[in-house]
């Protein structure tokens, strides 16, 4: 049975979600919705799928659609991922769940009494470099003692992945953050007990922190130290670094590294190494096979009850606006 799909959002990781699934046997995507039709009408031509609209209760609308995709600005993910779910859909909704977190409550809310899959995109769970530390930490080889991330992005305009402007505010503790925070917890396999965050000045046109500090202590004892910014001018990305037991690893999405720079091959980690390709397999592989998915919406909810806490600290010590630059 071939899984039909809509997609909503053509921008950035619309795109990397199109690619991806052109990949998964059995999978087509029938309805692509975004908010300028003209673009989405050239998207959708050249991946050639058949119905677009600015609207995704359009999308919901069409009996075929078995499961959405949702790739749109972080302040629409809850009440859209309810929508889908609410229409009786399968949805998998890119990361962040929510920017609130009685939001993210409500989803998974709506998710039980739906009965059906929900997801949310946090990439790096599939990533094959975290994916060869994970086997090794369940086989015993391995145990956390620290992760060393550094988040670093040049964003002090507004603009999405490509560089392209963009209708919509990045948040680097909502969104940035939520990959470090759910990794350390699902690689320690233990719940974060203690958490900490300092952050800079808030931007006066973006409204947003663009330096932030982030610590992390998981009940096993294992820690994490976080550093985000939208100031940095290079490398950009994110670099995670596993200090464990028995070694070190430094892992650059996909690829993976010791301590000494020496590559490790994780080719055969999984079927792909594309992260974005094996978290859409796992959607898919969910509904097919009727069960919970790897980063199902239950799954990530500690991730967003840590950043929830770390936003009410972080409101009774708010920095004054930085200066335009």
């Amino acid at each position: 049975m071939t899984i039909k799909v809509a997609l909503a959002g053509a921008g950035a990781f619309g795109i990397k979600h199109l690619d991806a699934i052109r990949l998964i046997d059995d999978v087509e995507v029938v309805s692509l919705v975004s908010r300028d039709l003209g673009k989405t009408r050239e998207v959708a031509e050249r991946y050639g799928i058949t119905h677009c609209t600015t609207e995704l209760a359009d999308s919901l609308a069409i009996a075929e659609v078995d499961a959405v995709i949702l790739c749109t600005p972080t302040q629409m993910h809850a009440a859209q991922a309810i929508a889908c779910l609410s229409a009786g859909k399968h949805v998998q909704v890119e990361i962040p769940l929510c920017d609130a977190l009685a939001d993210g409550e409500a989803v998974i809310a709506a998710q039980r009494e739906a009965g059906k899959v929900a997801m949310c995109g946090h990439t790096r769970r599939f990533n094959p470099s975290h994916q060869w530390v994970r086997q090794r930490i369940l086989a015993g080889e391995y145990n956390i003692q620290q992760m060393d991330v550094q988040t670093y992005f040049f964003r002090r305009t507004n603009m999405n992945a490509l560089g392209q402007p963009r209708s919509w505010t990045d948040h680097l503790l909502w969104h940035h953050a939520a990959h470090t925070v759910d990794l350390f917890a699902y690689q320690a396999g233990s719940p974060i007990v203690k958490a900490n965050a300092i952050q800079g000045p808030i931007h006066p046109v973006l409204g947003i922190a663009m330096d932030m500090s982030i610590q992390l202590l998981a009940a096993s004892g294992a820690i994490c130290t976080l550093s985000l910014s939208f100031n940095n001018e290079g490398p950009l990305g994110t670099f995670f670094r596993y200090i464990g037991d028995t070694g070190t690893y430094i892992a650059r999405y996909d690829d993976l590294f010791d301590g000494k720079e020496q590559k490790i091959d994780v080719s055969r980690v999984d079927v792909s190494m594309n992260g974005i390709e094996l978290q859409d397999r796992e959607f898919f592989a969910a509904i097919r096979e009727g069960r919970e998915p790897n980063a199902s919406v239950a799954q990530v909810l500690p991730c967003y009850q840590v950043l929830h806490r770390l936003e009410q600290q972080l409101a009774t010590r708010q920095p004054a606006s930085a200066t335009p630059r």
